[in-house]
């Protein structure tokens, strides 16, 4: 069995959004994902649902403590409507800074208050979809008002499958309780996943009675690909950027303790305070660049996704920007051995 293949919607940018569904529809990916980075999310997903009919669509990930569960609800049921079904709701906590600083949210233990955001969203849209009384009352989210004046009414698809990203192994655990699968933080491991992640997720899974085939884990690390060496070796300027980028985080810090490397986070914290962005990725080692991405030309690529993630990860994320007919067919070959191996 292969692995179902993902890319993202390289810019959010509305006016980019068409030609960038129909071409990952065209080349023949399973699913096209935005990100909440510099854009919002779901308005995008608009535009995708709009210019295509197969591929999935979905959030990788949308920042939920903003949002009322109420507001998420909504943009998830209408997309759902939308789209016949093909709509993947996947969300994330962001880090307390984020939340406080560049949200301006309360910030609180974000497992539990994860847990509650999904399970209240399922009661919402079960309220939409039978006209039931709307009555979930937790510790962080109460909704007991739905008239239906309010209630946008059924759909034909009315299970939005949710997943979360988890880096800590409490979010790990609430995503097998209440979700229907989790995204692996691309600063991540498969030494990590394994001794950290899955065994929560199995805990999750068996409270909540499903097994893992009802579960789909998604992602795993960074790539560096190209179609060859040369390539392979400007893919890995980014990959050291970005993992010198999230290893800055002290929240993120877990991963580089599990391999002995948490001196490495405060390192990459002072330099971020002090503005040495740029010099950062030098800080990023062969060896834990090795840990953390497979590095491999197209020829190769195939083999090191499926001895490292065969058996572990349902869905992979692949994508190129170029746009050369040569790159075009050797992805298009990449997407279909990875789908069927």
């Amino acid at each position: 069995m292969g692995f179902k293949v993902e890319t993202g919607l390289y810019s959010a940018k509305l006016e980019e959004a068409a030609a960038a569904a129909t071409y990952a529809e065209e080349m023949g990916y399973d699913a096209v994902v935005a990100a909440e980075t510099a854009h919002d999310a779901f308005l995008p997903l608009v535009i995708a649902a709009e210019h295509t009919s197969r591929i999935q669509i979905g959030t990788s990930v949308a920042i939920a403590f903003p949002r009322s569960p109420m507001v998420t609800a909504m943009i998830a049921w209408d997309l759902q409507r939308y789209s016949k079904g093909r709509f993947v709701l996947g969300l994330g906590t962001q880090v307390k800074g984020h939340n406080q600083r560049r949200f301006s949210v309360p910030w609180t233990p974000p497992a539990p208050r994860i847990k509650e955001y999904v399970e209240s969203m399922r009661a919402i849209w079960n309220s939409f979809q039978t006209g039931g009384k709307l009555d979930y009352v937790g510790q962080h989210y109460s909704f007991t008002l739905m008239t239906p004046n309010f209630n946008p009414g059924p759909i034909e698809h009315p299970h939005v499958p949710v997943h979360i990203a988890a880096v800590n192994e409490h979010n790990a655990r609430v995503a097998g309780e209440v979700c229907d699968g989790i995204k692996l933080h691309g600063f991540n491991t498969m030494k990590y996943t394994k001794d950290v992640i899955l065994p929560q997720v199995m805990k999750g899974l068996e409270k909540s009675g499903r097994t893992r085939a009802q579960f789909e884990i998604c992602g795993g690390g960074f790539l560096a690909t190209g179609k060859d060496w040369k390539a392979v070796e400007q893919a890995t300027n980014e990959v050291r950027r970005q993992i010198s980028f999230y290893g800055s985080t002290r929240t993120y810090q877990n991963v580089f303790d599990h391999h002995g490397w948490g001196d490495t986070t405060a390192k990459l914290h002072e330099m971020s305070l002090q503005g040495k962005w740029a010099e950062m990725p030098s800080v990023i080692p062969d060896e834990m660049l090795s840990e953390f991405a497979i590095v491999a030309p197209y020829d190769k690529i195939v083999d090191e996704v499926k001895a490292r993630y065969g058996g572990i990860v349902d869905r992979v994320g692949f994508g190129s920007a170029s746009r050369s007919k040569e790159d075009e067919e050797a992805v298009r070959h990449i997407i279909k051995q990875l789908q069927g191996a």
